[in-house]
């Protein structure tokens, strides 16, 4: 199966100020990003997420933008830099078949984006292999590519790869679940 992503050209309908009225990004993130954690913006397009995400870190903090586009990593290098964002936001380009992020991270954002990939089960297996113990994912798909039965599948394959499911989430026109990383079992438990 092959990857299908949205092409680099559509950014302006991706990225524009109109959009913040349906998916307003701060309303989104507030209490899920915070100062000093390591975030990753995944699929990041043209960083409609990560300049807030960065502004939400502050200066402790980091934003790893993540995406297959290296024309979608550049807008957000150039917004980066006209927003003085450059040193909080780290661009990385992932292969089609990986994430190939290395650090660990705080949180994780999937926005519309994982219909995309084309094995959900290694992506979510990738993701929740960079999440520290405790950390969040919130993964949010749009209603009209995926269907019901289509996001609880999704669900249900976040969580054999080892996210725990919190709350459904409420946002406009998209199936969304905030999951958490699972703790790291303590050695002395036993």
């Amino acid at each position: 199966m092959a990857l299908r992503v949205c092409p680099w050209w559509l950014s302006f309908f991706v990225g524009n100020v109109l959009r913040r009225l349906i998916h307003d990004p701060d309303e989104i993130l507030t209490g899920l990003v915070v100062s000093g954690h390591t975030a990753v913006d995944i699929g990041c397009g043209p960083g409609f997420f990560t300049i807030p995400m960065a502004k939400l870190v502050g200066e402790d903090g980091r934003v790893i933008a993540a995406d297959v586009q290296t024309k979608m990593l550049d807008y957000v290098r150039r917004r980066a830099e006209k927003e003085g964002l450059e040193s909080r936001i780290k661009l990385h380009h992932c292969e089609e078949d990986g994430l190939g992020i290395e650090e660990r991270v705080d949180f994780a954002l999937a926005f519309y984006m994982v219909h995309e990939v084309p094995s959900i089960e290694a992506f979510l297996n990738d993701v929740a292999g960079i999440l520290k113990p405790g950390a969040a994912l919130l993964l949010v798909e749009p209603k009209m590519h995926v269907t019901d039965s289509r996001f609880k599948e999704i669900v249900r394959t976040a969580c054999a790869a080892g996210l725990e499911p919190g709350s459904g989430v409420q946002i406009r026109g998209s199936r969304a679940m905030l999951f958490s990383a699972g703790s790291v079992p303590n050695p002395s438990d036993g």
